[in-house]
């Protein structure tokens, strides 16, 4: 699979997976047992730290963090039961209202 947006899609589907059939050792499943509240805290330490990498780490950093936060999100939601194509159609809709 190629490291693209669509991968993003993959990754979502693992996701659920691993909420819907938790396996040993899984991290996902571990951030689910404890329930959406601790998967929003996971998130917003990510994107702390990622904001402190943007204005001092480097860019390698930066790419790291920047997945940290992605992934605990794709967690954060699929916890809510947003489909992160439900995302993805939102930011096409706003992209389109400003782009006529």
């Amino acid at each position: 699979m190629s490291a693209t947006l669509g991968f993003l899609d993959y990754l979502y589907e693992v996701v659920l997976d691993r909420i819907r059939s938790p396996r040993p050792g899984s991290y996902t499943a571990t951030i689910a047992k404890q329930g959406l509240a601790f998967a929003v805290k996971k998130m917003l330490e990510e994107s702390g730290e990622l904001g402190i990498e943007l204005l001092v780490g480097s860019k390698q950093r930066v790419v790291e963090e920047a997945a940290d936060l992605l992934y605990h999100l794709l967690v954060a939601l699929a916890l809510k039961g947003v489909d992160v194509k439900e995302v993805a159609r939102e930011l096409v809709k706003r992209h389109e209202s400003r782009t006529r």
